[in-house]
């Protein structure tokens, strides 16, 4: 991706390519307006970066030539602002393409800006954890000229997650270990022997190598952040995936009769024992905050994809970590909920579509779903029986008025499921669905 940035600043200079160093952008530097508006005429930038005093034609000047022309497509353009007269003046131009960022600049919040204009057409974040995050990677993944960001649930403590968490004190591994393989690209038997769990030996009975291999990293790097890039270089993967948070924690869940479920395995199996409850509250502890590349993301992503997943302990658990929930609802993206198939006994027993919606907002802090995608695929009678031994059922809206009066979002029923074993998400169904949707936003 190539930028201009125009500027005769040698402090902004650096400070524009100290923010952006890690980034593979071809950043091109000119201390004069005249030379931007030439340059930007004869080749093609992705940004353009300027600051707003420029010597023989200041960023205002550039502006007005650029609507002037016919047949010029006008770059995206990120204009550094000194004051709010400077701005107004900017804005009151209505260029196309052209955004107002104040200086002095919030470092975050200029990447953010800038990624999100060079990708805008095509990062998708999706916020989870667990299968529903793997298998909505697996899909994604086989879409053209699309950047994929996962962004991971830290709350899990089960199984061999919960064994290494509590031995080495780290963030659990497991969820971002099923990330990293949804991504990969490397040899198929490479992605199995990161997915292999071993059987016996003793203390490694019920590991994961995956999970070994990124608390071996942890350790070796001095977090998971440095150990997660690490693999996802071994593995080639295609995308990117950040945890939640760098803090370790404990999730917690308060029921109607104020019970108080304590750790993700305890909600996910609901210890309670009592499946017609609900719960009330989420929180974790010690209160955690988001991971600053999560927070970068949001701010640049296109479209940003909640679930499928436990509706509490892989998704809420996410919306519930300082600053995500408002990173989510400021980022200009378009929020899409994938509602699950198919209720839990505990966490959604006889949930509907405006059940799962009404939580999602509540958490969210206000209505900013654009879509809420639902299954419309039909099951077997035998399927349902089963699942209905398990009390459990497809998840379904008896009023679709309740929907309607709780957000604003279009509800999109869609074949996303498919019936073996278990009724699931099929991975290249959810990817075409969602791909519709982009494909509508487009046109729209």
């Amino acid at each position: 991706m190539q930028i201009l940035l125009g500027s005769s600043s040698r402090e902004l200079s650096r400070l524009v390519h100290s923010s952006l160093q890690r980034f593979s952008y071809d950043i091109e530097e000119v201390d004069n307006g005249l030379d931007v508006f030439q340059q930007a005429l004869t080749r093609k930038y992705g940004l353009l970066i300027l600051d707003y005093h420029l010597a023989r034609m200041n960023t205002v000047e550039i502006l007005q030539r650029f609507m002037a022309l016919k047949n010029f497509q006008i770059p995206p353009v990120l204009c550094l602002a000194g004051n709010e007269n400077q701005r107004r003046t900017i804005e009151s131009l209505h260029c196309p393409h052209a955004e107002v960022i104040a200086r002095p600049l919030v470092i975050r919040e200029f990447v953010g800006k800038v990624r999100h204009a060079l990708h805008e057409e095509n990062r998708l974040v999706c916020i989870g954890g667990g299968t529903g995050l793997f298998t909505l990677l697996s899909g994604l993944k086989t879409l053209g000229n699309v950047q994929l960001t996962s962004i991971v649930s830290m709350s899990d403590d089960g199984g061999s997650t919960g064994r290494l968490k509590h031995m080495f004190g780290i963030l659990p591994p497991g969820d971002i270990r099923r990330s990293l393989v949804a991504l990969s690209t490397a040899p198929d038997l490479v992605n199995e022997l990161m997915q292999y769990r071993f059987a016996r030996g003793g203390e490694l009975t019920g590991h994961n190598l995956g999970n070994l291999l990124l608390t071996a990293l942890t350790e070796m790097r001095g977090s998971m952040t440095r150990a997660v890039r690490s693999l996802s270089e071994i593995l080639n993967i295609q995308g990117e995936v950040i945890p939640v948070t760098e803090n370790v924690n404990t999730l917690y869940a308060e029921l109607e009769n104020g019970e108080t479920l304590h750790g993700e395995a305890a909600i996910d199996i609901f210890e309670s024992g009592d499946p017609s409850l609900r719960i009330r509250r989420l929180w974790q502890e010690p209160a955690t905050t988001a991971h600053p590349d999560a927070i970068e993301a949001l701010a640049s992503a296109r479209c940003i994809l909640l679930g499928p997943g436990d509706l509490f302990t892989s998704i809420i658990s996410n919306l519930i970590v300082r600053g995500m929930a408002e990173a989510i609802r400021r980022s200009p993206a378009r929020k899409i909920y994938i509602c699950n198939i198919m209720t839990e006994p505990g966490e959604t027993n006889h949930f509907q579509v405006s059940d799962h919606v009404r939580e999602i907002i509540k958490y969210l802090g206000a209505d900013c779903l654009a879509y809420v995608l639902c299954s419309s695929t039909a099951f077997s009678e035998e399927a349902l029986k089963n699942y209905a031994l398990k009390k459990q059922q497809p998840v379904a809206e008896n009023d679709l008025s309740v929907l309607q009066g709780l957000t604003s979002a279009r509800i999109v029923w869609d074949d996303v499921a498919s019936e073996d074993e278990l009724v699931r998400h099929d991975a290249l169904k959810l990817a075409g669905a969602i791909h519709k949707i982009l494909d509508e936003e487009k046109k729209s």
